[in-house]
């Protein structure tokens, strides 16, 4: 299965198990979904998300099952059922970026794209220092769909937004505590301790308080978030993006993630 959880009393530990690398499609889409749906809120102070899969937290979209999509239509046309996705993904990731409870997000190797777009929901990340933040899908003639940039410029400066943005580089574990983006930075191997250090302190609280203090210091960009899904859908109609995902399938690059 993509994903598995558990539960310690208050707290909840969602890990991402779909090799090779999390890769956000519709099987994870629908597993995310099931797990919300099942998640008893009222009893949960924290969720712990980390990634048991060797190469990172997440490679983002299933960028080949994205292009699957598109080669059913003609050339010009918005398949309904990309437009259905990001529906489907945006209320996913709306939903646990406002649960009422502290998430902590563990974050190693490969975090890119729509898998960085899941670790901003996050209220803290917890970065070892393998991690590595990129958002390269203006390489792809497209922009971060899963609503990526209203939650990056919520989180940081609006120069690190445009650096990522703008240039499609990735940037280390120093470079992301320095800006702001990551809570801790720890070394291989620990980021699941770290994390559970902070579960463990959110269960401490009063939970009206923790959910209020959450709610009020983290407000959602709704209009912005709205605004992002329309530009995305406009461009993923485009032939660029059909151009760059013929040439990602047929990649023989046994590391095509990376920039």
């Amino acid at each position: 299965m993509p994903l598995s959880w558990t539960r310690n009393g208050e707290v909840v530990e969602l890990a991402l198990g779909r090799e090779p690398c999390n890769e956000i499609g519709l099987e994870m889409l629908g597993e995310l979904e099931r797990f919300l749906g099942e998640l008893d809120v009222e009893n949960t102070a924290a969720l712990v998300i980390h990634s048991t899969v060797r190469g990172g937290f997440s490679a983002g979209a299933n960028l080949r099952e994205l292009y699957e999509g598109l080669v059913s239509r003609p050339v010009g046309e918005q398949a309904p059922e990309i437009a259905d996705f990001i529906d489907r993904i945006h209320v996913v990731m709306d939903t646990l970026d406002m649960l009422p409870m502290t998430t902590i997000g563990v974050v190693h190797g490969v975090c890119f794209g729509g898998g960085f777009e899941l670790a901003l929901t996050c209220d803290v990340l917890v970065a070892e220092r393998s991690a590595r933040f990129c958002f390269p899908e203006l390489r792809l003639g497209i922009l971060p769909g899963f609503g990526g940039i209203p939650r990056l410029r919520r989180d940081v400066s609006n120069a690190v937004v445009r650096d990522l943005l703008l240039t499609g580089r990735s940037i280390n574990a120093k470079k992301a505590i320095a800006c702001g983006l990551v809570s801790q930075m720890v070394a291989p191997g620990e980021g699941l301790t770290a994390a559970r250090a902070v579960a463990t302190q959110a269960t401490k609280f009063d939970r009206d308080a923790l959910a209020t203090t959450k709610r009020f210091m983290k407000p959602l960009p709704r209009a912005d978030l709205d605004l992002e899904k329309q530009h995305f859908l406009r461009l993923a109609a485009k032939p660029a993006l059909r151009e760059a995902l013929h040439k990602f399938v047929n990649s023989d690059d046994l590391r095509p993630y990376l920039p």
